[in-house]
């Protein structure tokens, strides 16, 4: 902060502390303190309304994360899985062709039988744990993301009840044509179909 500053600062101080005790007369601006005060109410409903929002999201977010978080490590499996399918194969051609065309190594055909057993246990037993486990992954989505999905749809049910709550303590900032229809029951009606069809669905329950 510059020094003019400071300064500044200081003297605004000052005559505030003076103010109060009625050395320095106060210039009062009514009209200007009441649209102060409609901005201050428009900014502190919308503020909280925002923060809500956010806390709703917020709450669905998590758990999807959490769920979404075993991705990676199933992903690294398939991969593996695929890996050594690959390498089955590989090894599976060669033992084709040693027995194609035998070679003038007798022990090549041995060696190469073997290392195909290697490779295909160590495929099957990776195919085998995905081919069963990847199912139970699937199934177990709805147990777990289904909650997240009912708890959704009472986070809408009861924001647009709190959000048309709010908006009825601030309609006097509305503009002109927002206000009619709020004076004629437009918006109610609009309101409440949407509320309506929120409440006919089943997990929604009673918000």
């Amino acid at each position: 902060m510059s020094w003019a500053g400071f300064k500044k600062n200081v003297n605004r101080a000052t005559t505030q502390v003076m103010m109060k005790t009625g050395h320095v007369e106060k210039t009062n601006d009514r009209d200007y303190e009441v649209e102060e005060r409609r901005y201050r109410t428009m900014e502190s409903a919308a503020t909280r309304l925002q923060k809500e929002a956010k806390g709703y999201l917020d709450s669905l977010r998590e758990p999807i994360s959490r769920f979404c978080a075993y991705f990676p490590d199933i992903n690294e499996c398939i991969k593996k899985r695929n890996h050594k399918l690959l390498d089955y194969d590989a090894t599976r051609a060669k033992v084709k062709k040693l027995v194609e065309k035998p070679d003038k190594d007798v022990t090549k055909l041995p060696r190469a039988e073997k290392e195909s057993d290697m490779a295909k246990a160590a495929y099957e037993t990776l195919n085998d744990q995905l081919f069963s486990e990847l199912p139970q992954i699937i199934d177990l989505r709805v147990p777990y993301l289904d909650p997240s999905f009912e708890a959704l749809v009472k986070i809408q049910l009861r924001f647009c009840a709190e959000a048309y709550s709010r908006m009825a303590q601030v309609q006097q900032y509305l503009d002109a044509d927002t206000r009619e229809q709020y004076a004629q029951g437009v918006l109610d009606s609009r309101v409440e179909q949407v509320l309506g069809e929120i409440r006919d669905l089943s997990i929604a329950g009673t918000v």
